[in-house]
């Protein structure tokens, strides 16, 4: 246990960015799941009611994709930069 050359927790950026990718890996899941909910309801659901929450659950969707993506886009860029590392000219 003296050994360890890993620390125990992860830093607080790094956990949440992971749990952002985790988040926008779930997304799609979450909202076909979502789409479905009028039928478990009713098998025969009003028109009104239902194209009023697929519009809410398709504006909800595009908000938290938006966020994600906001989130998530920054911290990629700098991961990918570090991982490149320096360019260099091969002429």
């Amino acid at each position: 246990m003296a050994g360890r050359e890993r620390p125990l927790f992860l830093a607080r950026r790094s956990y949440r960015r992971r749990r952002m990718m985790d988040a926008a890996r779930i997304l799609p899941l979450a909202g076909g799941l979502l789409v479905f909910v009028p039928l478990i309801w009713n098998p025969q659901p009003g028109t009104a009611a239902t194209g009023l929450y697929l519009f809410g659950i398709w504006m909800a969707l595009i908000c938290a994709a938006f966020a994600l993506a906001r989130g998530l886009g920054p911290a990629l860029e700098a991961e990918e930069e570090t991982l490149a590392g320096p360019e260099e000219d091969h002429r």
